[in-house]
């Protein structure tokens, strides 16, 4: 089964910058477009960008973040990556990776994020 392996929160003063980086087990992001969510306390999971699988790698961002995030991948490595700059208190949350075309895979335990002075 595929494993997901979320990586790089902490603790950042607003302003500040993470990057994030999501590890899967198997060769799946060929075959995967694949995805942030994450979800704060008292809300649900929400995608907050997604990146398609092939060479054109196009990628989404939910408006919340726009400008701010950019999501990357390297299929050789099976990685997923999110620079976060500027960030907002309102961005604290559990981040997680996982697929965005088709069902679930197991999800990971999460990266905290959070953003406080």
């Amino acid at each position: 089964q595929v494993q997901l392996v979320e990586s790089g929160g902490g603790l950042v003063q607003p302003g500040g910058s993470l990057r994030l980086s999501c590890a899967a087990s198997g060769s799946i992001f060929s075959n995967d477009d694949m995805g942030w969510y994450r979800q704060a306390p008292g809300k649900q999971r929400e995608l907050v960008a997604s990146i398609l699988r092939g060479s054109g790698r196009s990628t989404h961002y939910t408006d919340s973040v726009k400008g701010r995030f950019t999501i990357s991948r390297d299929n050789a490595k099976n990685t997923v990556n999110l620079q976060m700059n500027s960030l907002k208190p309102e961005d604290t949350a559990v981040y997680y990776c996982n697929v965005v075309n088709r069902g679930y895979y197991p999800w990971g335990q999460g990266t905290q994020v959070t953003v406080s002075s």
